[in-house]
């Protein structure tokens, strides 16, 4: 069995689980558009180092780094127990991408230094609830317990693949498509998109 074969699963068979990959890897593909060219947001459209002589983008952004961090850590365990507890997956995942879509508009909407410290608060909010419930919902749509680990590497690549494919999406929009606003309207775009197709998924509540 090549390594391709081993990689292959049936999106009729387990609908569930081709579903819970379409909308992790819409929901990671708009985080990395979001976050992978932050740094050039931060110097091209901010200014940063104008607003802040002696400072360079790079300080600017590891301030942000910092808040959506703490907001991630903040949410990340709550928000898995709050699922937990109730027992719902889907409208805490639904939530945290429409949280983390208004976070792009909002970069979208005022491109300042304090527009981006917002957003990164509330993008971190978002990120921590959708990090631990996606988490959680996933695990309930493997197809098989045999293939478990196949099945999580699947997952992995819809974790992994958005980080390379950001970049190369992101420079064309910035570059010819309208800029920065455009890039954030379209990552909020893709992260609902994410999010509205988590109702697809019929096994989980």
């Amino acid at each position: 069995m090549t390594i391709s074969r081993s990689f292959r699963f049936s999106p009729r068979q387990n609908p569930d689980f081709a579903w819970a990959w379409a909308t992790r890897f819409l929901v990671q593909l708009g985080n990395a558009l979001g976050t992978l060219y932050l740094l050039y947001f931060l110097r091209d459209k901010v200014r940063y180092a104008q607003h802040f002589p002696g400072h360079k983008a790079e300080d600017g952004l590891l301030i942000l780094i910092l808040c959506y961090t703490a907001a991630t850590v903040l949410t990340v365990v709550v928000g898995g127990v709050i699922s937990d507890r109730n027992g719902r997956r889907k409208p805490s995942v639904i939530v945290s991408g429409y949280v983390m879509a208004g976070a792009a508009l909002l970069l979208a909407a005022w491109p300042t230094w304090d527009g981006a410290l917002v957003a990164a608060i509330v993008l971190g909010l978002g990120f921590g609830v959708y990090l631990s419930v996606d988490q959680a919902l996933i695990t309930q749509v493997l197809p098989t317990a045999r293939d478990r680990a196949k099945d999580l590497g699947i997952i992995n690549i819809a974790n992994s693949a958005p980080q390379v494919l950001g970049p190369a999406l992101a420079a064309p929009i910035v570059t010819y498509l309208g800029g920065y606003s455009t890039l954030y309207v379209v990552v909020a775009a893709v992260t609902i998109l994410g999010s509205v197709l988590v109702t697809r998924i019929r096994a989980v509540a």
